[in-house]
């Protein structure tokens, strides 16, 4: 490792030992960064300073200039008034606006952490998270202060921003002068993102300067390919790695611009794609399946890429969308583990049904659970790496992830003697019934055909006669009949019998995470009837 800026140095230090990382490759000529760089410097860098780079649904655009200026501002308010010192990890919370992205680049330009979490995230789970980083600073989007006051983190000083008072982080004394960014390491920590997971203690993810860049020099240079011109907008907020990536860190790189959203969901995205002439949109599968049904009564003639993540994008979804707008959508898996997608595939070489191939600068097998690699065509564990790797902070569920210098994601996948690689489930959301492996994302691909379904989630419910009883919840499409024994039927031509469902419950909306991702876990123990709702 390079010798480090970092004055606070407790992230450094509570990185996992060197033999518990996984084997980083460097193998594109892009990927040879300077031992010293500055993330936000690079970003903010980009363009020329007349140039837009944030838009919002109201009043005027950002341009890289202003935001240089601000950001500049922000960062010695930090550092002066403030008293922060590089490695300090800093808290970041608010909805998607430029001055939550403005705080971020701050951040990290004073050499600082940033640990972006979610407005959506309640008291408790922001206490462990200070407490896992132990944060002693917070810069808070005043209307989403309540919660983070009522965490009552020991230690944790909040500094809002957006409110009137002087104490505000926008209207204390600042300097005007330019902010020179603090020379770090390219392998010193710039972010911890910590994990959605469903269950148990949340995992922080401890990603470098060099990261930041890697998966704009990887994904969006050689998958995504956008253009100066380009507008990006999307649902996913900046707490979340997909948003980050795909409404900063993307569009910066490229000197292109992003329309940030504080409302994201698919009825604010069609009348915002419209409006704003947006070109490159990242969203999740459930949103596209959702903007389907309002797609006549809206212009998306802008957009050019459509990324999908999240979650496993269904074929049926794939097709609707492409039918109807002459779009491919661009499928990828990423992790918030390995910050961005690394698997993926654009244009000509999209193959619905599949996730793609490894992104340019990434490997990627199927191994068994021993970590031997298993043929082509036989499902197993996906494991994967590339220039950036998993790092826990202070975690030993670290070895769990890396093994034999491979992040080993937890999905179960099939990679086709042709190379390309297809999602199978979770690997904890394989359904064992009567000694058959049913794969839940499969019966859902069939559910999600039928025209009358709108979202589905298939899960395993234990069965003292199969082990395991295969149950649909389902969401239907408004004005649709509650019809199980109609849904069988149709799911009996589409699958193996052994495959369909023993029961059918109908619901209002599926239970998911604060970034959209499903929580299967939540219908396992639910404990609902046919026809119920959790």
């Amino acid at each position: 490792m390079n010798v480090s800026a970092h004055v606070d140095t407790f992230a450094r230090d509570h990185l996992p030992p060197p033999g518990h990382w996984p084997e980083l490759r460097f193998e594109l000529p892009g990927l040879n960064y300077p031992d010293r760089v500055n993330c936000a410097a690079e970003l903010l860098d980009g363009a020329a300073p007349e140039r837009p780079v944030f838009h919002t649904a109201s009043g005027p655009s950002w341009t890289y200039g202003e935001l240089r200026a601000r950001v500049d501002r922000i960062a010695h308010v930090l550092t002066d008034g403030l008293g922060v010192v590089p490695g300090n990890r800093v808290l970041l919370r608010g909805p998607t606006t430029p001055w939550l992205a403005a705080c971020w680049l701050a951040v990290l330009k004073a050499g600082a952490i940033a640990v972006t979490v979610l407005a959506q995230q309640r008291p408790h789970e922001l206490r462990t998270m200070c407490e896992i980083a132990r944060v002693g600073l917070a810069l808070c989007d005043i209307r989403a202060v309540d919660d983070l006051v009522k965490a009552e983190s020991p230690g944790l000083r909040i500094t809002t921003y957006g409110g009137d008072g002087p104490d505000d982080l926008l209207n204390r004394p600042s300097s005007a002068e330019p902010f020179r960014a603090v020379e770090t390491a390219s392998d010193d920590i710039a972010l911890i993102a910590f994990t959605s997971g469903t269950t148990g203690r949340p995992k922080g993810c401890l990603h470098f300067h060099r990261d930041v860049l890697a998966i704009a020099d990887t994904f969006s240079e050689h998958v995504l390919k956008p253009l100066a011109d380009d507008v990006f907008a999307g649902s996913p907020p900046l707490g979340f790695t997909f948003g980050l990536g795909g409404l900063v860190v993307f569009p910066m790189r490229a000197g292109a611009s992003a329309l940030l959203l504080e409302q994201a969901g698919p009825r604010q995205l069609l009348p915002a794609i419209a409006a704003h002439r947006v070109s490159v949109l990242f969203t999740a599968p459930t949103a596209y399946r959702t903007m389907l049904d309002d797609l006549d009564d809206h212009d998306v003639s802008s957009l050019r890429r459509c990324v999908s993540a999240g979650e496993n994008l269904p074929a049926a979804t794939w097709c609707a969308w492409h039918e109807r707008t002459g779009l491919r959508l661009i499928n990828g898996i990423g992790a918030t583990e390995l910050l961005h997608i690394f698997i993926s595939a654009a244009d000509q070489r999209i193959r619905p049904g599949t996730t793609g191939v490894p992104v340019p600068g990434w490997h990627a097998r199927v191994q068994d659970a021993s970590g031997a690699p298993v043929p082509d065509g036989e499902p197993g564990l996906l494991a994967v790496r590339g220039p950036v790797g998993c790092r826990y902070l202070a975690d030993p569920r670290q070895q769990q992830y890396v093994r034999d210098g491979w992040n080993v994601t937890g999905d179960t996948y099939v990679r086709e003697p042709d190379g390309y690689f297809r999602y199978v489930a979770r690997a904890d959301d394989m359904i064992v019934s009567a000694g058959y492996n049913i794969s839940g994302p499969e019966v859902e691909e069939a559910l999600l055909r039928h025209p009358d379904v709108l979202e589905a989630a298939v899960v395993g419910r234990p069965d003292e006669r199969r082990g395991q009883a295969v149950v649909a919840f389902t969401v239907l499409r408004k004005g649709a009949r509650r019809d199980a024994e109609t849904l069988r039927a149709f799911l009996k031509e589409e699958l193996a019998p052994y495959k369909c469902p023993r029961e059918v419950v109908f619901l209002e909306a599926l239970p998911r995470t604060a970034t959209g991702k499903l929580q299967r876990f939540r219908l396992r123990v639910s404990g609902c009837t046919e026809g119920d709702q959790p």
